[in-house]
């Protein structure tokens, strides 16, 4: 017999006339110097389901959403789930080409878009697309809705149904656009969230990681609105002033970030200024592998642990993670509740205790497949198992080590690099900020090492090369050595703060700069 899934939306899940019952007066969301309840969330939903309904958006339809972050990025997205239309957040640092692509690519037949954004939707919006433009800066949020009409019924979604894609950056290719279903989100709720995190309501949560990542997503919806919590959302970039302010100003106690920010947090700290962390009990950090200098730097400066975690778009977010007490620095952790991982090699077989292999991970948070991809999906999903691209080992404690992504190792006289390995080493000498390493080729032609490296503020750069030389020699193997070091004052990254490695893998292609060549 063949068991039908009961009745499942997101909205009743963090809205629903049960659950508002006990959150409802609690604070959903501070922005902007307001406040804005459960309760209040619940109507700025409702006229946004009328407004999309007004729109001819009906169940299945896909509705893009290209807005900063703000109270109407979360109750469009939810207005959208609740009649059974397919949200789709869309990046706001991408090209009018790419926010083009995606909105062509979904088939998207309304796009909710900041003003001063439109200019970029108008590149690919389709005639068949309503575009609905506003501005989060000046929306009176709090002002009551009269014209909100009764809400229509929610329609008959599952556990299955689909409810949101998210498209990759497309830093080193074409967007493709990953699709998770409405029980995707409980999911990682149960066993991220209340797992590890242990959000509770009374926390205050701040990410800045935005909301039309999987990661943003994460933070600061699924999570503190499956908890009762309040989020603290800023449409500002997070920079590390900015930052700095909200801590001080907001008080949140629970911070969510990337590597990169956490470095120009220690530096800005170390430069003189004053960063009151005083309010936070947690610490996370994913999107990249969090080295253990940084983790280190960071306990002494603010005397807070960080919890590093791997996660994935296709996974929707976090399931290898750190734990409060358990941190170890330069792991990612052990895995999370609810999920499966593998480390095999390139036979398909598992590798033992110590030795790199292909992550594969496998739990009910999983994507259901890329949109219109199914090539990719196939290659990608094998019996419920999702290929990673990182390459990870693992100990006999059961915790993760990032050795790089499975494109960027290479071998230098026959013998394989593993990037992160070499950043690490540099990020432990005292004049690296930050570091970056690819493949390249020396004079004669043939591969070696390259590094580009950010030097501290106060540090100069005159004898430098040699010295890190040196100090990598008495670290690493000699082919892991890089013969090439170039200072850059800042690594191209993307908007979530990953290093672009294909840029610096060009630029590794031109004449050698700042050689070392024995």
């Amino acid at each position: 017999m063949t068991l039908i899934p009961s009745y499942f939306n997101l909205f009743d899940y963090f809205l629903g006339d049960e659950r508002l019952s006990i959150i409802g007066s609690r604070t959903a969301i501070e922005f902007r110097g307001g406040r804005i309840t459960y309760n209040e969330l619940r109507r700025e939903v409702d006229y946004w389901t009328e407004q999309l309904a007004g729109c001819g958006v009906r169940e299945g339809d896909r509705v893009a959403i290209l807005l900063y972050d703000s109270p109407e990025f979360i109750s469009t997205f939810l207005a959208t789930v609740s009649i059974g239309a397919i949200a789709v957040p869309i990046n706001t640092f991408l090209s009018p080409d790419e926010v083009g692509f995606i909105l062509g690519d979904c088939e998207a037949r309304a796009a909710i878009v900041e003003d001063d954004l439109e200019w970029k939707a108008n590149a690919g919006s389709r005639d068949e697309c309503s575009v609905i433009v506003i501005d989060t800066y000046s929306c009176q949020y709090l002002e009551p809705k009269d014209e909100v009409a009764p809400r229509p019924p929610l329609c008959g979604s599952t556990r299955t149904s689909p409810a949101f894609i998210l498209y990759t950056s497309g830093s080193t290719g074409t967007p493709k656009g990953v699709l998770h279903v409405h029980g995707a989100v409980p999911v990682t709720v149960a066993n991220y969230s209340e797992n590890v995190l242990k959000l509770a309501g009374g926390d205050r949560v701040y990410s800045a990681s935005r909301l039309f990542f999987a990661y943003g997503l994460g933070n600061s919806l699924s999570f503190p609105m499956a908890a009762g919590a309040t989020v603290l959302l800023d449409p500002e970039r997070a920079t590390p002033d900015r930052i700095a302010s909200i801590f001080e100003e907001q008080m949140p106690t629970v911070f969510f970030g990337v590597p990169a920010l956490y470095n120009a947090l220690i530096e800005l700290k170390r430069g003189g200024a004053s960063i009151d962390t005083s309010s936070l009990r947690l610490c996370v950090s994913a999107g990249e592998a969090l080295p253990a200098r940084i983790v280190e730097d960071w306990g002494r400066e603010f005397g807070l642990p960080i919890l590093d975690g791997i996660g994935s778009t296709e996974m929707l977010h976090i399931f290898i993670s750190n734990r409060e007490g358990e941190v170890v620095a330069g792991s990612s952790g052990r895995l999370v509740e609810g999920y499966e991982a593998r480390l095999i090699d390139e036979r398909g077989e598992n590798v033992p205790a110590g030795e790199p292999g292909n992550l594969w991970v496998k739990g009910a948070s999983a994507t259901s497949g890329y949109w219109n991809r199914r090539d990719l999906t196939a290659s990608t999903i094998r019996e419920g198992w999702v290929r990673t691209g990182d390459l990870y080992t693992r100990d006999g404690a059961g915790y993760f080590y990032h050795t790089g992504r499975s494109d960027d190792c290479f071998k230098v006289k026959g013998l394989w690099v593993s990037p992160v390995e070499v950043e690490s080493a540099l990020l432990a000498h005292p004049s690296v900020a930050e570091a970056a390493v690819v493949g390249a080729t020396d004079e004669k032609g043939l591969a070696t090492t390259r590094a580009f490296v950010v030097i501290r503020q106060d540090m100069g750069s005159e004898g430098l090369v040699e010295d890190l030389v040196s100090f990598l020699r008495s670290r690493l193997p000699q082919h892991k050595v890089p013969s090439q070091i170039e200072f850059l004052d800042e690594l191209p990254r993307t908007a979530t703060g990953k290093v672009q490695r294909y840029k610096l893998r060009a630029e590794a292609r031109t004449k050698p700069r700042g050689g070392t060549d024995d």
